[in-house]
């Protein structure tokens, strides 16, 4: 058998006996996940987006026509007005067919992915709850014909779908909250639409096995198996950096297990741990992953994290909510940060202490009247505690 030390390194347990051949050389927990990642490996297949459905999507063109209609115009200036209405009606015609046929494309998926993580990080849910909501978005997009004007609704369902999975009942806000943070046009009976069609065609009996679930089980087993941790790099960092290949559907195409191996392949790559390398390469032989598929996939990762990490990168988790509000509320807001009162001056000589409650009690008044304003820069009972500490981060 193979004894697994590296380079007379102690940072690997003495006595560990890594071939993974008999599970008995291996204490009671690795064994367990070793089991564990044969089981999930064995039904990541169950939860895979349909291939052919991803392949239309990146096939997809954008939504609109590139027709130069100004030319057009130009062109029929001279003509009557009755003509200029039938070309009108035609090149809306035509805009109405290539929106119908084009369906949704990589670039509108992409986009809703990055606006889930914002949400999803503007409500402090977990990351599990994104990836869910990732898959259950992926999976119905490439079974179902979309137009892209219904992308926003089956987006927030998605992730109103996973959090009521994951979540615990109390961090899961109302559906009014979450369709108004969205600054989405449907409503609430519209949403519950949308997530029983997308409960009916998915099956979301079972939790679904994505490769969040497989870097956890990962990380476990390097760390089961190392006696220093300084080398492993935290689960909060390989969760970032799984969120961030998600955004972009190619990596939809990959399965979850070899997905979360080669970010975990390509963390330790950077880091040069020939340690955790050998680590990893055993466990891709005795998970039977090809080599082939593993090195696309890390190179696929590797690109995306150089791109990720780059300056010019609008980072979906950094980006902040912009609020769209019409010129007549923006002239109330504006008004009403203005119509502040100010609080009263305090004396700084001596005071009577027969005006002190008085005093007091009306700048307390003062007080609840401005944290209860709207105009207050959202302090008080106006917004609700978490909604402001949220807003901060």
């Amino acid at each position: 058998m193979l004894q697994f030390i590296c380079f007379g390194s102690n940072h690997i347990k003495q006595n560990v006996f890594f071939r993974m051949q008999d599970l008995q050389d291996l204490d009671n927990e690795t064994c367990w996940l070793v089991k564990e990642l044969k089981s999930y490996i064995a039904q990541e297949a169950d939860f895979l987006p349909r291939e052919t459905g991803l392949n239309i999507m990146e096939s997809a063109a954008e939504v609109g026509i590139a027709i130069p209609v100004t030319q057009f115009y130009i062109l029929y200036l001279p003509f009557s007005s009755v003509l200029m209405c039938y070309f009108d009606v035609l090149l809306w015609c035509l805009t109405f067919i290539f929106q119908n046929h084009n369906g949704v494309s990589a670039k509108c998926r992409n986009a809703k992915v990055e606006d889930l993580w914002s949400l999803a990080s503007f409500f402090g849910f977990s990351t599990q709850t994104f990836v869910l909501a990732v898959n259950l978005l992926d999976r119905f997009l490439a079974i179902m014909k979309v137009q892209p004007k219904h992308v926003p609704c089956i987006g927030v369902s998605c992730l109103h779908i996973a959090a009521k999975m994951v979540e615990d009942e109390c961090n899961i806000s109302p559906t009014h909250e979450l369709i108004r943070i969205s600054q989405s046009k449907f409503t609430v009976s519209d949403l519950s639409r949308m997530e029983k069609i997308i409960s009916e065609k998915l099956n979301l009996e079972l939790k679904a096995i994505t490769a969040l679930t497989f870097l956890h089980l990962y990380h476990a087993v390097i760390v089961s198996l190392t006696s220093e941790r300084g080398e492993i790099p935290s689960i909060e960092r390989l969760e970032a950096q799984l969120k961030a290949c998600l955004c972009q559907l190619i990596f939809s195409k990959a399965k979850p297990s070899v997905l979360a191996l080669s970010v975990i392949t390509q963390e330790f790559d950077a880091l040069q741990s020939l340690a955790m390398l050998e680590i990893v390469q055993e466990l891709q032989r005795h998970l039977k992953i090809i080599d082939s598929e593993l090195l696309y996939w890390r190179g696929l990762v590797a690109k995306c994290m150089t791109e990720y990490s780059s300056s010019e990168c609008n980072k979906p988790d950094n980006k902040k909510l912009v609020w769209i509000v019409s010129r007549r509320t923006a002239q109330n807001l504006h008004a009403n940060h203005f119509s502040v009162p100010e609080l009263p001056t305090i004396p700084e000589g001596s005071w009577d202490e027969s005006e002190s409650e008085d005093s007091c009690e009306d700048m307390s008044c003062e007080e609840d009247s401005l944290c209860g304003s709207p105009g207050s820069d959202a302090e008080g009972a106006f917004f609700p505690s978490e909604f402001c500490n949220q807003g901060r981060k």
